[in-house]
């Protein structure tokens, strides 16, 4: 329900604004609050995470012109004819380089970080779907898991409750309760505490999110230069506009009026091929992805934030509908009940029924658990494939995150 369906499903009779729900039908919490989800993570990522100055700095001048010449002059041959190709054939190669340089210095101007990663978001929700399940795998897959283990303790109250007062109301009233609290709990401790808490000095309690924070650091940055911060996206922004975009303006006041705007319109068609030709013109962007290096930049400033600030990557998808979320437990809770007391649950067999049920749950239990450790140990998460000589202390109950200093994250590994 936190991310399915994509797209409203149901009969669309009445529906609120920036609601999951209908009267007569649902849409995934985060698909629905997609461009506001979206705003949050861009904030996150151009105020704290990453700087375009910094990251272009990194690009080549010299090298990035030879890779982009071959395709500036095959638009400007193309776009203004062979005379003006001739022409500027000995003065591109020199050319290029200036231009690339001063582009460095002015690539906030040309290049919109926020536009670029709220446009992949807003598009294709699925984007957004795809990162909040990889970066909070580990999280959802907890909020799934603690039903069964609060759900049976609680369902032991909601047992008793019943055999105080069995009633036709009873069993819908507990079940409602036990899906309300359910809920709440689970995601309290998905969260909070944010800061490492030790108890009677023997254990450190943490929030399961903010426990892992390089994993997940290094997960979102994989995830970013993949599917969002490409070359192509970039490229492909910067490009964008045409004639009337920020390139073509940079551009103009780079080179003297003489120079026709034609060949200026050739540069910037130039780079619209460039980005939508990854296959054509592979050796540009292998180059810029390798060289901006959005990856390792953003799980590297991920790592220093601290882990109340870390918290707002997954914390949002929670936060938005909170309330729903937690509510809906409880109504599916009352609906268990409900179900459960027109089925029968009183009278002479519900003792039988109620242990039936019982050891029935803590077989499932058992067999859940026991699968999710065999799977563990025999594929391990991909932040330790990437990264075997990580090494991050265990506490009794939830691992903490101690790197809060970026010097500190790695353990250096002794391959003797």
């Amino acid at each position: 329900m936190l991310f399915y369906p994509i797209e409203y499903f149901g009969i669309n009779l009445k529906r609120w604004d920036d609601t999951p729900y209908g009267m007569f039908g649902w849409q995934g919490v985060v698909p629905t609050k997609t461009e506001i989800m979206a705003k949050r993570l861009v904030r996150i990522v151009t105020d704290k995470l990453l700087s375009l100055e910094e990251a272009f700095a990194r690009l080549d001048p010299v090298k990035l012109g030879k890779l982009l010449l071959p395709a500036v002059q095959e638009s400007v041959e193309a776009n203004c004819g062979e005379a003006w190709s001739w022409l500027l054939r000995p003065v591109l190669p020199l050319l290029l380089p200036h231009i690339l340089t001063s582009l460095q210095r002015e690539i906030d101007q040309v290049l919109d970080l926020e536009d670029v990663v709220l446009s992949a978001f807003v598009r294709d929700k699925a984007v957004l779907v795809d990162l909040f399940q990889k970066v909070g795998r580990v999280e959802l897959l907890f909020l799934v898991n603690s039903g069964f283990g609060f759900g049976f303790f609680l369902g032991l109250a909601q047992m008793a409750a019943w055999a105080a007062h069995p009633a036709s109301w009873t069993l819908p009233a507990a079940g409602a309760l036990v899906g309300y609290v359910t809920n709440w709990i689970a995601i309290r401790m998905i969260f909070e505490p944010a800061e490492p808490v030790n108890v009677l000095g023997l254990i450190e309690v943490q929030g399961l999110f903010e426990s892992r924070q390089v994993e997940v650091s290094d997960e979102f940055g994989d995830f970013m230069q993949s599917r969002v911060l490409t070359a192509r996206e970039l490229l492909k922004d910067m490009a964008s506009g045409g004639d009337d975009g920020d390139l073509f303006r940079f551009l103009r006041r780079q080179l003297p009026y003489p120079i026709p705007s034609s060949i200026l319109s050739a540069a910037v068609s130039a780079i619209a091929d460039v980005a939508d030709n990854p296959l054509k013109y592979p050796a540009v962007h292998s180059y810029v992805n390798e060289q901006l290096d959005i990856r390792e930049t953003l799980a590297r400033g991920l790592k220093r934030l601290s882990p109340k600030e870390f918290e707002d990557l997954l914390h949002p998808v929670f936060q938005e509908d909170e309330v729903t979320l937690i509510a809906t437990g409880g109504v599916l809770g009352f609906g268990a009940g409900a179900l459960q007391t027109k089925l029968g649950w009183g009278g002479p067999a519900a003792v039988p029924r109620a242990i039936g049920t019982m050891l029935f749950t803590l077989a499932t239990s058992l067999m859940i658990y026991v699968q999710q450790e065999y799977e563990a140990q025999h594929d391990p998460p991909l932040a330790s494939k990437e990264r075997p000589h990580l090494r991050r202390r265990e506490t009794i109950l939830r691992p903490t995150n101690e790197l809060a200093e970026v010097a500190a994250q790695y353990t250096p590994y002794d391959y003797r």
